[in-house]
């Protein structure tokens, strides 16, 4: 399974929306300028995780968007379905009961089962919440190392 930029884009703009958005909502202009989107393209992503929802909007000065569950109970698999669809790696006929000739003999169906359930399981155990932990401990390495650097001298 290869996630499209859908996936990967709408994944980020989800990440920040719940980093964000606990104040005030969010624009489009803002999460695009901050992850380096499209705004058009974001907009199109925004668009699917509303109609899924995942995310809900407010009009006017003030207006944007904001997450429409908080962050602990929106998984990652809750938003690659909604932008990708079917996560599973192999879709096997056998399994889909659409009528796979070989299917009572075919071990591999239990391969690809495994493989498909690993992957489901794996995406719907990690949450927004734990991914904007992630990020603000990533940013605070970073200007720490930035900090870090600036305060050596030269002596040269």
């Amino acid at each position: 399974m290869k996630l499209s930029t859908k996936g990967r884009y709408g994944l980020r703009a989800m990440i920040d929306l719940a980093q964000y958005s606990e104040q005030e909502a969010v624009s489009i202009s803002s999460i695009a300028q901050r992850q380096n989107i499209s705004e058009s393209y974001l907009e199109q992503l925004v668009a699917k995780l509303k109609k899924a929802g995942l995310v809900m909007s407010t009009r006017g000065a003030q207006g944007g968007y904001r997450l429409a569950r908080p962050a602990d109970e929106v998984s990652v698999g809750d938003v690659l379905r909604a932008l990708e669809g079917n996560l599973e790696a192999v879709a096997c006929s056998a399994q889909t009961g659409k009528g796979c000739q070989g299917s009572d003999l075919c071990v591999t169906k239990y391969v690809w089962q495994k493989i498909n359930e690993s992957i489901a399981k794996t995406v719907d155990e990690i949450m927004l919440s734990q991914l904007v932990e992630e990020s603000k401990e990533a940013q605070q390495k970073s200007a720490d190392q930035q900090v870090d650097y600036s305060s050596k001298s030269c002596l040269g």
